[in-house]
């Protein structure tokens, strides 16, 4: 069964340690990894920060970064397509040799690591990662691991029944503005009271925006 892992790796382990160490304010998310040989892999990550120049230039001077192209300018925000040195090898360790999909990478100028949530066919595929760490000195502080099963659900570790709240709920428009439902009708729907169905919502809510949004937040620690 397949497995999704949140995780760290030190920047001076991974990537854009001077920037991150240089530039103030800056954080960069994303993940979208894109295949560009058999052994290359190109990431496309989002920055953000106050300047846009200074934040191209720390990136342009990098010593991991050996290319930095801005596909998108929104402002305050800059989507890159990077091209890596050698030298930052456990994404493409993950990618090619254990045939995982990164989900999601986070990193910010006030912390010291790169948080990353990984989707692994299996949990053999896993250990390959654990087994290249261990033979390459590379720190990958494993938080999270959770198995992905055949439920939507399952990717982001919330329960079926917050998922058939949450289900139930936005197909019923109570996320809209204005609310198109209530909770008294959404409970009717799913037998249950009004307090239960709170519950689960707030609940469900919670543990996806952990899942997504907060991936390097401290509740990860």
């Amino acid at each position: 069964m397949a497995v999704v892992v949140v995780g760290r790796v030190p920047v001076e382990e991974f990537a854009l340690e001077q920037t991150l160490s240089t530039v103030p304010n800056v954080d960069f998310s994303g993940g979208r990894i894109v295949q560009s040989s058999e052994d290359e892999v190109v990431p496309i990550i989002w920055a953000r920060g106050n300047e846009r120049d200074t934040i191209h230039e720390a990136l342009t001077d990098d010593p991991t970064t050996e290319e930095a192209t801005i596909l998108a300018d929104l402002d305050d925000e800059w989507l890159y397509r990077m091209r890596w040195i050698d030298r930052v090898t456990l994404v493409v360790q993950m990618l090619l040799d254990s045939q995982a999909t990164l989900l999601d990478a986070e990193a910010a100028a006030e912390k010291s690591t790169w948080s990353l949530r990984v989707l692994y066919p299996t949990r053999d595929a896993l250990s390959k990662t654990y087994d290249f760490c261990d033979e390459n000195d590379v720190t990958f502080d494993i938080r999270k691991v959770h198995e992905l099963d055949t439920e939507p659900a399952g990717q982001y570790g919330i329960t079926e029944n917050q998922y058939a709240a949450l289900r139930a709920a936005c197909e019923g428009g109570y996320f809209k503005i204005p609310r198109e439902t209530n909770l008294d009708v959404v409970g009717e729907e799913l037998g249950l009271s009004h307090q239960a169905v709170s519950e689960r919502i707030r609940r469900g809510t919670d543990q996806l925006i952990s899942e997504t949004l907060l991936i390097g937040n401290s509740r990860d620690r």
